[in-house]
C-alpha cells in the first residue's frame, strides 16, 4: 500500500510517501521566516504553507521515484494545531483526493508523534508509557493499542517546549529555543542556579512550567556576567530543571503503571540531555526515542499512521473538518 502524507499544522511544510511501512521519502519545509519575529506568526504560516506545498509534495513523488496515480491513499494533518495552517494542508489533500480518485483520512498530530516511534523499532509491544513532550504539549500517557489512550498526567500550563522558547527568548537566545538552550549550556555549569521545579509531590504526574519561566525572567533582571556565574551556566540550570523534572515524571508513570517500555515523543525529544538523563534514570526499562529527523514536525509519521489506519478499515469522508484543540484522548 502507498500513502501520501501532508503536515501543515504549524511553521512546517512537509510531505512524505510510506510504502509498506517504509518511508520512501519525506520533505519538509522549515518556514525560517518566523526567526524575524521570535516566534510563529499565524497568518504568515498559512501563507507560507499555500506557497511551498504544492512543490513540497511534488518534490516528494520525485524522491520516492512514484507516479501519483499509484498512491493508495493520503493522510492528513488535521488537528491539533494552528487553524489556517491546518486548512490549507486539508484543502489541499482533499482536493488532490478529489482529482485522483482516492480516499482522505485525518490524522491527529499528537497521535502521529507517539507512533513515529514504531518506524525506530517494528518490535515495540503495546502497552507502553509515553512522553508527549512538545512546543505545544507535555502529557503523560499510557498506550494500550491503536486508539487506547489512557491520559496520566499533563501540564498544568506551559508546555516544556513552549517553556524552552520563552527562556531562549529571555536569555536573548534565537528561536526555536530548545536547540539554541541546548547549544548554549554544553559550555556551562548545571548546578550554579537553582530553579525552581514545580508539583514535585510524592505521586504526582503534572507538571507546571510558568513559574520556572518567571523565575529565570526575575533572574535576569538583576543578572551581571561574572567569573562565578556565566550566561551558559544560567541557561545549563534552566534546562535541567525541565529536563529533570520531566524524567522524575516519566520514572513515577513507568512506576505506577507497571509498565517496562517507554517511548518519548514530539520536538523535545531530540533534547540530548534528556535522552541521556532517562536512560540514566531508568536503567531497567526500555526506552525508545524516534529518529532525530523524526522529533520535530514532519509527515513521515503523518504517512505511516496513515497507512496503519487504512489497513484498520479506518474511513472517512471528505466532510472531516479541521480542530485546532484537538485531543488524543
Amino acid at each position: 500500500m502507498i500513502v501520501l502524507g501532508i503536515e501543515t499544522s504549524c511553521d512546517e511544510t512537509a510531505a512524505a510517501i510510506c510504502q509498506d511501512g517504509i518511508i520512501k521519502a519525506s520533505v519538509l519545509s522549515s518556514q525560517s521566516i518566523h526567526n524575524l519575529y521570535g516566534g510563529v506568526v499565524p497568518e504568515v504560516a498559512s501563507r507560507e504553507h499555500e506557497r511551498l506545498l504544492n512543490a513540497i509534495v511534488s518534490e516528494t513523488f520525485v524522491k520516492a521515484n512514484i507516479n501519483k496515480a499509484d498512491v493508495d491513499g493520503i493522510a492528513v494533518t488535521h488537528g491539533p494545531g494552528l487553524a489556517g495552517a491546518l486548512l490549507t494542508g486539508v484543502s489541499f489533500a482533499k482536493g488532490l483526493g478529489l482529482g485522483l480518485g482516492i480516499p482522505v483520512i485525518p490524522i491527529n498530530h499528537l497521535e502521529a508523534h507517539i507512533y513515529a516511534n514504531f518506524m525506530a523499532d517494528p518490535t515495540l509491544e503495546y502497552p507502553f508509557v509515553c512522553l508527549l513532550v512538545s512546543g505545544g504539549h507535555t502529557q503523560i500517557w499510557l498506550i494500550k493499542e491503536l486508539g487506547n489512550y489512557i491520559l496520566m498526567g499533563e501540564t498544568r500550563d506551559d508546555a516544556a517546549g513552549e517553556a524552552f522558547d520563552k527562556g531562549a527568548r529571555i536569555l536573548g537566545l534565537g528561536y526555536p529555543g530548545g536547540p539554541e538552550i541546548e547549544k548554549l549550556s554544553k559550555d556551562g555549569n548545571s548546578d550554579k542556579v537553582p530553579f525552581p521545579k514545580a508539583l514535585m509531590e510524592k505521586e504526582s504526574l503534572e507538571f507546571s512550567f510558568s513559574g520556572l519561566k518567571t523565575s529565570l525572567l526575575y533572574y535576569m533582571d538583576s543578572f551581571t556576567e561574572n567569573e562565578h556565574v556565566s550566561k551558559p551556566d544560567v541557561a545549563a540550570s534552566y534546562e535541567k530543571a525541565i529536563v529533570s523534572t520531566l524524567v522524575e515524571k516519566v520514572k513515577r508513570a513507568v512506576r505506577q503503571s507497571g509498565v517496562k517500555t517507554c517511548v518519548i515523543a514530539g520536538g523535545v525529544a531530540a533534547n540530548q540531555s534528556l535522552r541521556i538523563l532517562l536512560k540514566q534514570t531508568l536503567m531497567d526499562t526500555k526506552i525508545l526515542f524516534p529518529d532525530l529527523q523524526f522529533c520535530t514536525d514532519n509527515a513521515a509519521m503523518i504517512a505511516f499512521l496513515g497507512e496503519i489506519k487504512f489497513k484498520n478499515n479506518y474511513k472517512n469522508d471528505l466532510s472531516f473538518a479541521i480542530y485546532p484543540n484537538l485531543k488524543l484522548a
